[in-house]
């Protein structure tokens, strides 16, 4: 839904100059503007979704952009409308790290790979139908009052998936202690991000003269970020992401393979319009053809990039690159009829190559991240493809105005000088990705042992402290290891099927079959929430040592015991909420009922004396 509010807004332009008078810069600022505050929530966005709870978040960002759509559609004026785009951005980059981290938390290994597959497909179809039902609805309503339903059709999308997701979505579980905001690095990094895109966004508006000085002082707050980053307490970004190496080449062909794609967009809906003269229902339906083919290869990506890695992302890169350089030779020296149909094959190409690219490249940047970092990480990363896209589509803008000045009006050279800006772009994208293999074949080829070294098993446990057994199913042979201090954990296996279990104390254990080949298998596991009951044994004359403290279930089974300490404390840890009885032994048993709840719940029993009475009841009192 958000990206689809990028490609059905841009068609809308010319309607909303029109409607309430909005002036170039204006219409400029409903697009930057929107890229600007979306681009600064996604990191903030990501670490609240780890935080506080990814279902959570995404509720509350599906909320907030319903009702920023609906400000932006009854907007009177410009400024309602600049200032309610603002606001509807920072609701899109609320949300949108919040569904890559539950892509990253609910699957693993080649589930993951079709989940970002069919995620890029839904991209793909919000950026094709975009185009065609703004120009419908523009065309349908009146260029006066049509722009304002490309934002109101959200609102019926929005609702529907507030239900959905309240319904189906799993609840959030808080496998560590609350931390607290980095309010600091939030602060450092967000005027970072403002500083460097801003020159951009004012590149775009071609109003006035971009202040470049701000990409030194961007320079400047990001490193200041960093060292602040590496001696805060609870960092906005863990610096550690950035030493996974798949996880920092991806960022960066990101951020160059966005700053080459996205400004095509631009460029061709000026060509269209204003050079064609054709309508933004006819532009939006030139441009179907990358969308289509970008709609349809995520799919098929998703499916095979665990088995083909990065050279399937270089090849959907290398088939951008023909595709948009055969675009722009044509759009430079064709002059015919039937332009659209001309453009669509090789658009077609650049879109399926597309699909190849942006959901995979997604798959391989995360496939090592620990799913705990998953909402910061994809944060990042898509910041930096929003940094990308803003340089992009401001080079794309620059030199197809510039070209426009000097040719006294030739729209044909205009747009292929703009495209072929994009194709070096995208070029550049795809000497980054052919280095990342060189580089990888070099290092594998550095670490190769005598003999071929087994594939693994490997995951990450969340929720507990764990013990994992991996057992053959062709040979019974079984092996176990625990995980380490951050819930990861690695076993050695040989080609063939497995059962992996994962225990923890207190929880069911979890099971899962594996199907081991030459690669590396991922399997992750999750662990509700658990509670911790203590307190103090006391008797009349004071604290009780060395009592016996057994924890009943619901159904009278013995789930815990433990014995207090010469100060009367005792501590049961790994415990789910619930109705609980607590029998004390010292003197004359006690048996008191107890609810366990939130993180830590206190309940301190109360030893009768044979010779004395209790002058006080047993407490309980939970802290949240």
């Amino acid at each position: 839904m958000t990206l689809l509010d990028v490609s059905i807004v841009n068609v809308a332009l010319p309607s909303m100059e029109h409607g309430i008078g909005a002036t170039p810069a204006d219409v400029s600022w409903v697009v930057s503007g929107y890229a600007l505050t979306f681009g600064l929530a996604l990191v903030p966005a990501g670490r609240l979704g780890d935080d506080y709870g990814r279902r959570k978040m995404f509720l509350l960002g599906l909320l907030l952009f319903v009702a920023t759509s609906a400000l932006c559609g009854a907007a009177q004026n410009a400024t309602w409308l600049v200032v309610a785009r603002l606001c509807q951005g920072i609701a899109g980059g609320l949300l949108n790290p919040q569904v890559i981290g539950m892509i990253q938390q609910l699957f693993s290994g080649r589930e993951r790979g079709r989940a970002f597959g069919l995620f890029g497909a839904t991209v793909g179809l919000s950026t094709a139908v975009g185009p065609v039902l703004g120009g419908l609805l523009i065309q349908g309503l009146g260029i006066d009052e049509g722009w304002r339903y490309v934002f109101y059709v959200n609102l019926p999308i929005g609702l529907l998936a507030i239900v959905f997701g309240a319904r189906l979505l799993p609840r959030d579980t808080r496998t560590g202690p609350r931390r607290a905001p980095d309010l600091l690095g939030t602060l450092l990094l967000g005027l970072a991000v403002v500083s460097v895109m801003l020159p951009l966004v004012e590149a775009e508006e071609a109003t006035s003269a971009p202040r470049w000085w701000l990409m030194g002082v961007g320079a400047v707050l990001l490193v200041v970020f960093v060292l602040w980053e590496r001696r805060a307490r609870h960092p906005l970004v863990n610096l550690r992401l950035l030493t996974v190496r798949s996880y920092a080449m991806g960022a960066l062909l990101g951020l160059v393979y966005f700053a080459g794609f996205t400004g095509i967009f631009l460029v061709t809906t000026l060509f269209f319009q204003q050079g064609l003269g054709y309508s933004p229902l006819e532009a939006g339906a030139a441009t179907l053809a990358f969308a289509i083919g970008s709609a349809i290869s995520p799919a098929i990506g998703g499916r095979i990039v665990h088995r083909f890695g990065r050279p399937m992302v270089v090849l959907g890169i290398l088939l951008v690159v023909v595709g948009l350089g055969v675009t722009a030779w044509l759009v430079g020296e064709y002059t015919g009829a039937n332009a659209a149909l001309v453009l669509g094959g090789p658009l077609f190409v650049a879109g399926f190559g597309s699909g190849l690219v942006i959901a995979p490249n997604q798959t391989l940047s995360l496939e090592e991240v620990p799913p705990a970092e998953g909402g910061t990480a994809a944060g990042v990363l898509q910041t930096a493809q929003r940094v990308g896209a803003a340089i992009g589509t401001a080079l794309g803008g620059s030199l197809f105005f510039a070209q426009l000045a000097r040719s006294h009006g030739d729209y044909h050279s205009s747009a292929a000088h703009g495209l072929i800006g994009s194709v070096a772009l995208v070029t550049l994208a795809l000497v980054v990705g052919v280095g990342d293999i060189a580089l990888s074949a070099r290092r594998r080829r550095r670490k190769a042992p005598a003999a071929p070294a087994a594939p693994v098993v490997r995951g990450t446990v969340t929720g507990a402290p764990a013990t994992l057994t991996l057992t053959s199913l062709r040979t019974n042979r079984a092996q176990r290891v625990t995980t380490d201090a951050d819930g990861r954990f690695e076993l050695p296996a040989e080609p063939g099927p497995y059962l992996l279990l994962a225990a923890a104390r207190g929880q069911d254990t979890l099971a899962r079959e594996l199907r081991v080949g030459d690669a590396a298998v991922t399997a992750d596991f999750a662990f509700p929430r658990v509670a911790r009951l203590s307190g103090v044994v006391e008797a009349a004359g004071g604290p009780v040592a060395r009592a016996s403290v057994a924890l009943l279930d619901a159904g009278g089974e013995v789930a815990q015991v433990a014995v207090t300490d010469e100060r009367g404390h005792y501590r049961i840890d790994g415990l789910r909420p619930g109705e609980y009885t607590v029998v004390t032994t010292g003197y004359a048993p006690t048996a008191s009922p107890v609810r366990v709840e939130g993180r830590r719940t206190r309940h301190d029993p109360l030893l009768v004396l044979p010779a004395a009475q209790p002058e006080r009841g047993h407490t309980a009192r939970a802290r949240p």
